[in-house]
């Protein structure tokens, strides 16, 4: 990477969700107050979305894809492409509120050396909170997040940890992970810890990505003071049981990287039943409507 390098790249990988990209292209393509390169990477889409970002941002750069490669693996092109201090992950259905947020959060990460990853503020598109600063997982939020046993006992201290609900959100404050649908990382922190696992097709990436840099010493910092509306779902909704089985996939690769060690190795047989009967569930709950299930911080699954 040149010394001389620009300040930050937005990468964001696309699937089926052209007018969702545009409208995010909008926003991005807006900041102020720093120098900046896009970068979109297409997981082979079939609606025109290569046509439609050509037409309307010839400026940026659009890496077509031949097939749906997930999302890891996607944004590790970009970044492999990149050639920025800072790199922001950021989903199509993702907008940015303000003109100088990306210059925000570059300035706070300039003068807080050792944070590696920053979360900006996410909303949902009425304006309520996604709690996309989290404590990592236990056994217990597997149990209790989203389950019929998570419906007995709904305020149970297992989910109220894990998304930290006891928290307002509305201070600067060190976090366990923040969501990859808007996450800014530092280049020396992808250095240090490598790129995202590509293992993960989709989901728990972000949640793998913060676990690493925790180990190594960098600091996950939440900061509210900028502001990102996130509508969840645009490109997973269009294949819902796909994406079921796709996230407890994830999840269970990511017990067995970070939690399956000495006598924990012994309760995977349970944990494996465990994520293959909560997939199930929701496998069923497809087939109810949205309007009718039950929210978790503004989401259905998964961010």
């Amino acid at each position: 990477m040149a010394d001389n390098c620009i300040d930050i790249t937005v990468s964001i990988v696309n699937w089926n969700t052209r007018d969702e990209l545009l409208r995010c292209l909008e926003t991005v393509t807006a900041q102020e107050g720093v120098s900046m390169e896009i970068i979109v990477v297409d997981n082979a889409s079939s609606d025109s979305s290569a046509e439609a970002v050509a037409e309307k941002f010839p400026q940026i750069r659009f890496i077509a894809n031949s097939k749906n490669v997930g999302f890891s693996k996607a944004q590790n092109q970009a970044i492999r492409e990149s050639n920025s201090r800072y790199v922001m992950l950021l989903n199509p259905d993702a907008l940015i509120h303000d003109r100088d947020t990306l210059a925000k959060i570059i300035e706070f990460a300039d003068a807080n050396q050792d944070v590696g990853i920053i979360g900006p503020k996410i909303e949902n598109p009425d304006g309520s909170l996604q709690f996309s600063a989290r404590r990592f997982p236990s056994i217990g939020t597997g149990l209790f997040r989203r389950t019929p046993l998570g419906r007995l006992f709904p305020n149970n201290r297992y989910v109220r940890s894990y998304i930290m609900a006891d928290w307002k959100h509305d201070e600067v404050r060190d976090v366990d992970w923040v969501s990859g649908a808007a996450l800014v990382i530092r280049r020396k922190t992808i250095d240090d810890i490598g790129l995202l696992d590509p293992g993960f097709f989709m989901y728990c990436e972000d949640v793998d990505w913060a676990y690493r840099a925790n180990k190594k010493g960098w600091r996950v910092t939440y900061y509210p003071m900028t502001k990102v509306t996130h509508r969840i779902g645009s490109a997973s909704d269009q294949v819902p049981i796909k994406m079921i089985i796709q996230f407890h996939r994830s999840m269970f690769r990511f017990y067995l990287k970070h939690y399956a060690k000495g006598l924990a190795a012994l309760l995977t047989p349970v944990v494996l039943a465990g994520l293959t009967a909560r997939a199930v569930f929701f496998v069923i709950l497809t087939k109810v409507p949205i309007s009718q299930q039950a929210h978790d911080g503004g989401e259905r699954l998964v961010r």
